[in-house]
């Protein structure tokens, strides 16, 4: 097989969370635990950081790979979904994983994914551990995937563990509960692994300090001892300071990543390395924290957050799509300026859209779309139930039709906004 024919096999061989959702989640680490043995167990072979949450984890994981590159670390990064490329997914200091990789370990792995039928994100996790103990990676920051407790990425024995945050999501899998949710979060959490916690929530704060207690390991609440304030946006860059009990710690930190979500993830980060640093007696420097965040896209090719498409119209996209994560993004509508706001919106059809529906501003004209995959929402039935929310727009044959529609539609002063759905934005990107 070539490398698309590779891909073609993979994506139509295996079940695929993004195309067919919860039927594609494998409730058990099974077959990633085969996976792995059969590969020599090479998750065990470089250290790693763990990374869980709602919202954010994304964000967090690249900032984090930013700032141990940085530091001159050989740093893994494994992510998902992808964007643009498959190979998104898999990074080493910012490099994508090679086509032939990708193809040789395929072919290597064939007979192996016949007998156990893994899931694709199960493959990809074991595809990606390999990588990363082949090319000898100092450290590789791990996102997970979907939960936490039961996510495939959950056969690691990390340095560290972080869970962002915890808002309504996946609710069919995971619970219709943020104490639920949690639950599955902190899964995550292991004997003896201190955890960093990003938000405290009180739904969530309780869950996660049982379960520390119960396998016995420090847990950390990043925004009890770390204050991000003076935050400030110009010139596509971020600006903001943090304090630790009234007292200046990290001034000026600059960042490429501009959404206003962007300060908790931050956070989150500095609080995480410092535990790191406390914990491998690797003291990361104030040097490579601040290379390192001031670069997070250029070091990791991080897209798809709060990010500029064009100017006059300005054209943002953002990949925020539950309710947590649509209230950040219309905070960053709201701080943007224009004269007009148009939103190209698309979202999936395996979750409840009525909040984020209910969020969503009236003052603005829709461009309602469905993702080019199964689980994308039909966008007559998106608009049908976007009118009972007095939001008035179109239905478009496709993501780039609603986009170009916007565009046209625009003055030069005005703001199109694109989101609603990873895959929306993926599309546009």
């Amino acid at each position: 097989m070539n490398y698309q024919q590779t891909l073609d096999f993979l994506y139509s061989k295996l079940p695929m969370f993004t195309r067919v959702g919860a039927s594609a989640f494998k409730k058990d680490l099974t077959n990633t635990i085969i996976f792995c043995e059969a590969l020599g167990n090479p998750q065990n072979k470089f250290k790693t950081i763990h990374v869980a949450g709602t919202n954010g984890k994304g964000s967090t994981s690249h900032m984090l790979a930013s700032v141990l590159q940085s530091q001159g670390f050989k740093t893994g990064l494994y992510t998902s979904p992808h964007l643009k490329d498959f190979r998104e997914r898999i990074r080493i200091n910012g490099k994508m994983i090679s086509k032939a990789e990708v193809k040789s370990f395929v072919q290597a792995n064939k007979k192996l994914i016949y007998k156990i039928e893994p899931s694709f994100f199960e493959a990809t996790v074991a595809m990606a551990f390999e990588h990363f103990a082949k090319h000898q990676v100092d450290i590789a920051v791990i996102e997970v995937g979907l939960g936490g407790r039961l996510d495939s990425t959950n056969i690691i024995i990390p340095e560290l563990s972080i869970i962002t945050n915890i808002s309504l999501d996946h609710t069919n899998m995971l619970g219709n509960t943020l104490q639920e949710i949690a639950g599955e979060k902190a899964g995550i959490i292991k004997k003896g692994i201190p955890v960093v916690i990003g938000e405290t929530q009180s739904e969530s704060e309780p869950v996660f300090i049982a379960k520390a207690k119960e396998v016995d390991t420090q847990i950390f609440f990043a925004d009890n001892s770390l204050k991000a304030k003076d935050i400030s946006i110009k010139n596509n860059v971020l600006k903001i300071s943090l304090y630790e009990d009234d007292e200046l710690k990290y001034p000026s930190i600059k960042s490429d990543l501009t959404g206003l979500y962007q300060p908790k993830n931050i956070t989150t980060v500095l609080k995480a390395l410092e535990v790191l640093s406390q914990k491998t007696e690797t003291k990361i420097v104030k040097h490579a924290v601040y290379q390192g965040l001031k670069q997070v896209k250029k070091l990791t090719g991080l897209q798809g957050r709060w990010q500029t498409l064009n100017k006059n119209p300005l054209v943002i996209c953002d990949t925020g799509h539950n309710e947590a994560g649509i209230t950040e993004v219309i905070k960053n509508i709201e701080q943007t300026l224009h004269e007009k706001l148009h939103i190209v919106f698309g979202m999936v059809k395996d979750k409840d859209i009525t909040k984020v529906l209910s969020l969503l501003p009236k003052k603005a004209d829709y461009y309602f779309c469905k993702p080019d995959m199964e689980r994308g929402l039909d966008a007559k039935e998106l608009a049908e139930q976007a009118s009972a929310f007095e939001l008035k727009g179109s239905a478009y044959n496709s993501v780039l039709e609603a986009k170009m529609a916007a565009m046209k539609k625009a003055g030069i002063n005005d703001l199109v906004f694109i989101g609603g759905s990873t895959f929306v934005v993926a599309e546009t990107l």
